[in-house]
């Protein structure tokens, strides 16, 4: 159902299913569909009032028909993550599109949120099927095992998926060790069993370039 046409665009192949998608990110479709835009992202009047209370806004739309719709995001490098019933933890703003089947909500993520102006919640998606997720430049999936644990710069983080357990350390960055820190300084750790994907550009945060 989800293909990419090149690295920035996604198609959809519908035949009567559908698909939630970022609000205004479809740029073109053929056939016959359907767009409703739906409240939160979240699951329900719960996912909703989260959203509302953290700061953490994502505008979903729910796309239906026949035919193919392509979705796109400011040229971002897009991502396809397949789910067979585990779930992948994901920036709201990295979110594209979802199985319609797949179940979102949020998850309380401690410091990193707060420290990147996300809100204290993260978005996650369940189930089985199959996700989008965007990029700031290609993404690279690294591998979290029982024996190695994973250290990632909180402006660099996507996602996350597997049996995997995060925790968050104030006090040096990358950058602070280059004595190019601008603020507060925070990392993730990443221990388990999983995937950890991150991006080669590092977002802005409240406390300046971490």
């Amino acid at each position: 159902m989800f293909r990419l046409q090149g690295s920035k665009v996604l198609a959809v192949d519908m035949t009567g299913d559908a698909v939630k998608a970022k609000n205004g990110s479809m740029v073109a479709y053929d056939g016959q569909m359907a767009f409703k835009k739906l409240s939160g992202g979240g699951e329900g009047l719960r996912g909703m009032v989260t959203r509302r209370l953290t700061g953490e806004q994502m505008t979903v739309m729910e796309v239906r028909g026949q035919g193919t719709c392509w979705f796109a995001d400011r040229a971002s490098e897009i991502n396809l993550v397949a789910l067979r019933g585990d779930k992948l933890y994901v920036e709201s703003s990295n979110l594209l599109a979802t199985d319609a089947g797949l179940r979102t909500g949020t998850t309380f993520t401690g410091l990193r949120g707060a420290s990147q102006g996300n809100g204290l919640f993260t978005t996650t998606v369940e189930g089985h099927g199959q996700a989008a997720i965007t990029s700031d430049g290609p993404a690279v999936v690294l591998r979290v095992g029982p024996q190695y644990p994973l250290i990632v710069d909180p402006g660099a983080y996507i996602a996350h998926q597997g049996n995997v357990r995060q925790s968050f350390h104030s006090g040096v960055t990358f950058r602070t060790l280059l004595g190019e820190g601008g603020g507060e300084a925070f990392q993730i750790r990443f221990e388990g069993d999983g995937l950890v994907y991150v991006q080669p550009s590092e977002r802005n945060t409240i406390a300046g370039d971490l």
